[in-house]
């Protein structure tokens, strides 16, 4: 099983579209809390949808079990808690709603994972594969970067 995980900030709609396509992915994963802010251009949930299907080939769905929660999030944004804190804090939040248990395997096998951060080294999709990849069987993770 492989998952692939990005981020959209600091990638023009063409590289970002390029490297989904390139991977080989079929479903991405969107693994925000907030999937519809105006910040977020062109991965907005409704406009991305239909790039990745028109550009990509790719079927999309929305999984805010696999994202943080808002108070642990702003903790971190907004009240300037460490990254050590945060990745604490979170992998106990998908241990406790056992997410290992309640994603379907299939669901991510081949998948993208995709969040707001440009690089995944402080970023809850990175935390997300890696806690799947210690619990299930042969997963292999690539960041599209």
């Amino acid at each position: 099983m492989k998952i692939h995980t990005i981020g959209f900030t600091k990638k023009s709609a063409q590289k970002f579209f390029d490297l989904l396509r390139t991977s080989g992915a079929v479903t991405l994963v969107d693994v925000r809390l907030n999937n519809v802010s105006q910040l977020a251009g062109f991965a907005k949930r409704d406009d991305l949808k239909y790039f990745l299907d028109e550009l990509c080939g790719m079927t999309y769905t929305h999984r805010p079990d696999l994202a943080p929660t808002q108070p642990l999030l702003d903790d971190y944004k907004k009240r300037g808690a460490d990254w050590a804190t945060y990745e604490y804090r979170f992998l106990e939040l998908m241990g406790q709603r056992r997410v290992e248990d309640i994603v379907p395997q299939k669901m991510l096998d081949n998948s993208v994972l995709l969040c707001s951060e440009d690089k995944p080294h402080h970023c809850h999709r990175r935390l997300v594969a890696e806690y799947l990849a210690q619990r299930w069987e042969s997963v292999t993770i690539e960041h599209l970067v």
